[in-house]
């Protein structure tokens, strides 16, 4: 837009010549405009016309005009949702019996969204455009679905209940009515966050700062994102300051940040909401690479004019660019816009504003109700007025575009990929290879789908050196042959950084690697995806993007060297609690069953894979074929040995803990006592369903029971702590009587894999006491007195190796 400034003369005379701009200039209710803002919405008219998006400035300042209208119908509706059971579209006053006995909602939050995606409508219709949004700050879902209802944004389940006569209330009765379905679902298709049902929602929002490590990887190139994070989220997650590191126009779409700064969390203020602290906010964000605009957070036309100039501003910055005048980092736009907390309405930048801003529930309290009435009155706008308004911005069959509910990251389908032939190994080596091969061979084959890859800190520890000299670090100023301006490899000390890069590269290839110990940082960030991918699944419309490993390598068992604190089995067992339809958790037990395991991982959709593969060299003791029956069933019967007494069984999960297993089956060969060995790869197939998704991909009957016969004294030595596997396979390892688990029991230090082992109790020795312990024999049967010596803590852990 030009960058001249109109004066008050300029304006005033504009006024007097056009009649819409003086309507729109005069605001309405709460809303209020301020020269600045004049001058830019002056700007954008001209702009706008200029460039062929609308036919007259009239145009411009009529939808204007319709979106302050549309902005103050949609607080009105938000403070409703929050008190009121029923509403009067009439603008009359609520009486007692009109309001909820109990009023909830995160409304001051809320409020401040209105502007923000009123504006980001009104934007899309200004320019014909239906950009994507996402709202880090989930809990202020009732904007969107106050905006949204009013507009007929909407999915079909909430057309269907909150349109027509009698859908205002029960949008209000539906919003924190905790209804519930026969099943325990929630009864209504409305939540407290961002949801599915929410028309375009594409992130639940409910764990802040995940928003912000994300925006920048999610739109593709041709596609622009506007991405509504908070001040509260800027404290907590540091890694957001790192997004022009990360943005290429090469690979990423225009990405348009904009902070709400109210001020406040819940019982204080932020660091923005100090004196100095939002001009603090705007010189780090220099510092950082951003290019900071504060604008005024109150006027959604404000909002309008700043979204238009953060696209214009990168698009001449990416033109600097390619014409050799700048290098990357290149100054991402950030808007920074400055409100309270609540506003337009009562209590307005104070701590009760964030949920409940009256000073008591005006059902019973006179004063509360008088309070509400009066301050819920300025935002009302007449039925007509708001259906004019909603037309004026309701432009997608003109304009042939989708509705905001269909935005691009909203529908992401990318195409399923062309595998790479399998290369099967009888070397010993490490599984991990079998990842560096798969993963290069599958990028190279699929160039149109986006490759991310998550790195915390080295790639070629890990041994995923191939994938790191095909892809590269990303950098601003490459050093070596593993770097270059525009690498695929999102590496930084911050696992929730690197792996919400590949969560929201839903348009591509992905890959997150990191050791076992520092993954729990991931938790958060893969949590709130699967919940979100899940849920919508449930409301029958899953997600299309296509699923990928979360590795957890230089694993507990193998990172002895590096003391206790690398050496934590949380990862997998938080993840095993998850539904198994949707987070697989997975332990190959060496090359050829990691590499079986890879295609399906990436034929998924809307489905995270958690694998834990150990980096160093283990043998390859599974055949392709066997590799391939594993991947299918989750477990296999790799030998067995019948001769004197009931079989024992000896169940494997975890590679060392395979090694271990093999060595008391032998030992229990040479004794004549019949076992059989188990490995079971993927612990979750065999749990008892939650519910029928989960159903669909636990194994048959026929195979749990083919696999894990009743009655039959077992040993399982696994991975994780061995109450885990206990809890989650109580139908097969309940019964102590007849089971015994071993596996991590949280002890360590700086010891090997065999020290790791014997620490834990989870040697091959180990197992073969458990099993005389289940048979009613003795250990002494299978152990020589100095074995069982060390077994006791009596003799030299050597000669267990």
């Amino acid at each position: 837009m030009s960058q001249l400034l109109p004066d008050m003369t300029t304006l005033d005379q504009h006024a007097d010549q056009q009649a819409d701009f003086a309507n729109w200039r005069a605001g309405h209710g709460v809303i209020s405009h301020s020269a600045e803002t004049q001058a830019a919405v002056y700007r954008l008219a001209h702009h706008l016309v200029e460039g062929g998006k609308q036919p007259d400035l009239a145009s411009v300042y009529r939808q204007m005009r319709a979106l302050d209208l549309l902005t103050s119908a949609g607080l009105w509706l938000v403070v409703h949702m929050t008190y009121a059971k029923r509403l009067r579209t009439d603008g009359s006053a609520l009486t007692a019996e009109d309001f909820k006995s109990r009023p909830e909602g995160h409304t001051g939050g809320a409020l401040n969204m209105v502007p923000g995606y009123a504006a980001y409508l009104a934007i899309n219709s200004l320019t014909g455009q239906t950009r994507s949004w996402l709202m880090g700050q989930g809990h202020c879902v009732a904007a969107i679905d106050a905006i949204n209802v009013l507009t007929g944004n909407l999915h079909p389940e909430q057309a269907e209940r909150y349109q027509g006569d009698g859908g205002l209330d029960r949008l209000l009765q539906d919003f924190y009515g905790y209804a519930q379905q026969p099943d325990g679902n929630p009864a209504a298709p409305l939540g407290s966050h961002v949801n599915p049902h929410t028309a375009g929602g594409v992130i639940e929002g409910g764990y802040l700062g995940f928003a912000e490590l994300q925006y920048a990887h999610m739109p593709l190139p041709g596609e622009s994102l506007v991405a509504f994070l908070s001040d509260g989220a800027a404290e907590e997650q540091r890694g957001s300051d790192w997004i022009p590191r990360w943005w290429r126009a090469d690979d990423c779409g225009v990405a348009l940040p904009i902070m709400i700064a109210n001020g406040r969390r819940i019982e204080q203020r932020t660091e923005l909401g100090t004196q100095q602290g939002v001009a603090a906010f705007a010189e780090h964000l220099k510092a950082c690479g951003f290019d900071p605009i504060r604008f005024d957070g109150r006027d959604p036309a404000a909002f309008v004019c700043t979204l238009l100039e953060m696209e214009l501003r990168l698009g001449h910055r990416v033109d600097e660019y390619r014409r050799g005048l700048l290098n990357y980092p290149l100054p991402v736009p950030y808007g920074i816009a400055e409100t309270v907390k609540g506003f337009g309405f009562y209590g307005a930048g104070e701590n009760a504003a964030h949920n409940l801003p009256l000073p008591a529930n005006p059902q019973s309290d006179a004063a509360a109700r008088e309070l509400f009435n009066q301050h819920a009155g300025k935002l009302w706008v007449a039925p007509d007025d708001l259906q004019a308004a909603c037309a004026a911005l309701g432009t997608h069959q003109a304009q042939q575009r989708p509705l905001e509910r269909d935005h691009a990251l909203a529908q992401r389908l990318p195409a399923a990929p062309h595998l790479p032939t399998l290369n099967w190994s009888q070397q010993t080596q490490s599984p991990m290879l079998a990842v560096d091969g798969f993963f290069t061979e599958l990028v190279a084959a699929n160039p149109d789908l986006r490759a991310r890859v998550g790195n915390p800190d080295e790639l070629a520890s890990n041994k995923l050196a191939g994938v790191l000299a095909a892809l590269k670090h990303r950098v601003s100023d490459p050093e070596n042959a593993n770097e270059d301006i525009h690498g695929r490899v999102i590496t930084a000390l911050n696992e929730e950084a690197v792996v919400s890069a590949c969560l929201a590269n839903k348009s591509g290839l992905n890959l997150v690697a990191s050791y076992e110990a520092f993954c729990p940082k991931m938790l958060g960030a893969i949590r709130q995806e699967l919940i979100f991918a899940r849920h919508q699944k449930e409301v029958g419309r899953p997600a299309g993007w296509l699923g990928f490993p979360v590795i957890a390598t230089s694993h507990t068992w193998e990172n002895g060297k590096n003391e206790q604190s690398h050496q934590d089995t949380t990862f997998c067992e938080a993840l095993l609690g998850e539904m198994n339809d949707g987070m697989r958790v997975i332990m190959p037990a060496d090359y050829n069953s990691t590499l079986a395991i890879l295609p399906g991982v990436y034929q998924t959709r809307g489905v995270i894979s958690c694998l834990v593969i150990p980096k160093r060299d283990r043998p390859t003791l599974l055949s392709p074929q066997q590799a391939e029956q594993l991947a299918a069933d989750g477990a296999l019967l790799l030998d067995s040995f019948a001769a004197q007494g009931e079989p024992i069984q000896l169940i494997a999960n975890g590679a060392y803990q395979l090694g271990e297993a093999l060595r008391a089956a032998e030992r229990l060969r040479e004794h004549g006592r019949s076992w059989q060995l188990i490995y079971l790869q993927e612990p979750g197939r065999f749990r008892a369903p939650r519910d029928h998704w989960e159903a669909e991909y636990t194994v048959s009957t026929a195979t749990r029971e083919a696999l894990f016969p009743a009655n039959q004294q077992r040993v399982a030595l696994t991975h994780m702590r061995p109450e885990v596997l206990r809890g989650h396979l109580t139908e097969l390892l309940g019964d102590t009587r007849r089971c015994r688990v071993l596996g991590y029991i949280n002890r360590g230090g700086t010891l090997d894999e065999p020290g790791m082992l014997f620490t834990n109790k989870c040697t091959w020795a180990h197992a073969l006491v458990a099993a005389a312990e289940l048979s009613g024999g003795t250990a002494s049967d299978w152990l020589s007195a100095e074995e069982l010596a060390s077994v006791e803590g009596r003799g030299d852990p050597q000669l267990l190796r």
